[in-house]
């Protein structure tokens, strides 16, 4: 079978070269679509002469990967499709990112000379990887997936919403464009050395960050860490601060309430072991969800609870034993 070579014209349009120096080469007039398992498909619109065989889709098979430039990037399967291994570079953006995908947006050019803007959207869940960098993995069936990696640097807004933002090169206008991609989620501890991001816990989609000891405070909680900035991978000292009031709740436990800049309120909930102490104050050694020690203590005033507080007060003073277990699908 004669091997074909394709690529992308500028108009992201299909090209199909055949195989030798002076290989045939023909532009296909149509757009792309995603189909089953993140694959990747060409739907030709245009009709071609009788006497030329050409179909109305192309399957491409193949690795993806995001390039420097936040572009989308198919590595083609040398044997799936006959080719020589050929890169399609998508021209894009991306656009938005959900709890399970990422919309890229595309525009071509048909043959009137008018331009169409489309988007593909990439299924699949979001982690981060073991430099703390954001990566996306492309679900491709049967427990295989594509990992694309965004390079640069996120952040945590006002509402400590994670945040991501790149630039964009324009090689023929030689500028340059910003673009922000913001992750809906909340944060949550399981661990003193690890920071998580819940975008989807169904689905896995949660950024798991290591980190130094987390530092609980009175009225914060601090983690430390490096985040991978750089292609050569030297770390990034970053430090992450939670600003808010501890609380002490029935239903949830121990419960650090942050303030965001919107007026929301996001919890974060853990189970204790609590012990009064002869500093009149309360001691807690911090559980996470699976009633495990995370290895963190707190020490708070007794002046600061609330009424659900002062009820749990009274009730470790009246306890002969000398700590409490509450969180965790306990109540007390």
């Amino acid at each position: 079978m004669q091997k074909i070579r394709y690529e992308i014209d500028p108009q992201n349009r299909l090209v199909e070269k055949s195989a030798g120096l002076y290989g045939a080469r023909r532009v296909l007039d149509g757009n792309f679509k995603i189909a089953k398992n993140n694959t990747l498909t060409y739907h030709i619109k245009s009709p071609v002469p009788s006497d030329v065989k050409a179909p109305h889709q192309v399957k491409l098979k193949g690795d993806w990967s995001l390039t420097k430039n936040h572009q989308l990037c198919l590595t083609l399967d040398k044997w799936q499709r006959y080719t020589f291994g050929d890169q399609l570079r998508l021209q894009g953006e991306i656009v938005d990112v959900r709890k399970n995908s990422l919309l890229f947006a595309m525009k071509t050019r048909a043959k009137d000379n008018t331009t169409l803007i489309y988007a593909l959207e990439l299924g699949g869940s979001w982690q981060a990887n073991a430099r703390n960098r954001l990566a996306f993995r492309v679900n491709k069936g049967q427990d295989e997936y594509d990992i694309l990696t965004f390079e640069g640097a996120w952040q945590i807004d006002k509402n400590y919403q994670l945040i991501y933002r790149y630039e964009k090169k324009n090689l023929l206008r030689k500028t340059k464009k910003t673009h922000t991609l913001a992750f809906k989620g909340h944060w949550d501890i399981q661990d003193k050395y690890r920071l998580s991001y819940v975008i989807d816990k169904s689905s896995g989609s949660v950024f798991n960050f290591k980190t130094g000891l987390g530092i609980f405070k009175d009225k914060y909680i601090k983690y430390e860490l490096g985040a991978g900035l750089s292609r050569k991978g030297e770390p990034v000292e970053r430090s992450i601060i939670f600003f808010g009031k501890w609380k002490i709740k029935k239903s949830a436990g121990l419960v650090f309430e942050i303030e965001q800049d919107n007026g929301k309120i996001q919890e974060i909930a853990f189970g204790a072991e609590a012990r009064l102490t002869d500093r009149d104050t309360v001691l807690f050694k911090l559980r996470n969800n699976l009633n495990q020690r995370i290895g963190a203590e707190l020490e708070l005033s007794r002046d600061i609870f609330n009424k659900d507080g002062q009820v749990f007060l009274r009730l470790l003073k009246s306890r002969q034993e000398k700590t409490i277990l509450i969180g965790t699908g306990l109540r007390w």
